[in-house]
């Protein structure tokens, strides 16, 4: 694609490099950097850059649309924060909202011909998903303890704990399968079915599953930032 094909033109060399460092030789290494890396990179550039705007722009007397949406993303965040995590979650939100954001903006790049949709392969979600596994638990051991956040997977009855601690251990790893499979075949099922609909005529024909990717994409957007909420609530409960 023709983005990450700059890349590649300009960051091949260092890239080439990288990766055989990790051990995983590019199969060409004039072009080590693939498509759904060029679209994150991407979709990274589109975030700061219009975080970089809005904060130019910021006014109380007079909000722009841009900032008035923004507020809008903000207070929905927040709310849902509140409602999952309750009233402390305010820490949460950057991440909470990040995700939401990003994984927003990589579902719709599908719909901007000459793109493609990045969460529509299994190294973002899951890269993605990691990100907010280690997030999650890392808040679960920062509020308890590494031994009480080790006590808290044990469930509430300590006699149980031989059985309830690797029910939660597996649980746990399972979330990872759950966020990134989820994210990954909804938008790489989506991702097929407008390629196959699109050369269809009439027209809306490929319109309908265009307007269905879109809210597909809203949809696994909500998921994708409410399940980690729902984690991270779950890390930091107390029991009773």
């Amino acid at each position: 694609m023709w983005f990450t094909a700059i890349l590649n033109k300009f960051l091949a060399a260092p890239a080439a490099w990288l990766m055989v460092r990790f051990g995983q030789t590019p199969p060409d290494p004039s072009h080590p950097i693939p498509n759904y890396v060029g679209m994150e990179v991407l979709v990274i550039i589109l975030i700061v850059a219009a975080a970089l705007i809005l904060r130019s722009r910021l006014s109380v007397e007079n909000p722009g649309t841009f900032q008035a949406l923004m507020e809008e993303v903000f207070k929905f965040t927040k709310d849902t924060g509140d409602d999952i995590i309750g009233q402390n979650s305010s820490r949460f939100l950057p991440l909470l909202g990040t995700l939401f954001i990003f994984t927003l903006i990589c579902n719709l790049l599908g719909v901007i011909p000459s793109l493609e949709t990045p969460t529509a392969h299994i190294q973002v979600t899951l890269g993605c998903a990691v990100v907010a596994f280690l997030y999650y638990n890392y808040h679960g051991v920062r509020h308890h303890g590494v031994v009480g956040y080790l006590k808290h997977l044990c469930g509430p009855m300590l006699a149980m704990a031989f059985l309830m601690f690797p029910v939660e251990i597996i649980g746990n790893l399972g979330r990872l399968l759950s966020l990134s499979v989820r994210l990954y075949a909804n938008m790489f099922v989506g991702a097929i079915l407008e390629q196959v609909f699109s050369g269809l005529v009439p027209v809306a024909i490929p319109a309908l599953f265009t307007a269905l990717h879109i809210f597909v994409a809203l949809l696994q957007a909500y998921i994708f930032m409410i399940l980690p909420a729902i984690y991270i609530a779950m890390a930091i409960t107390e029991e009773h």
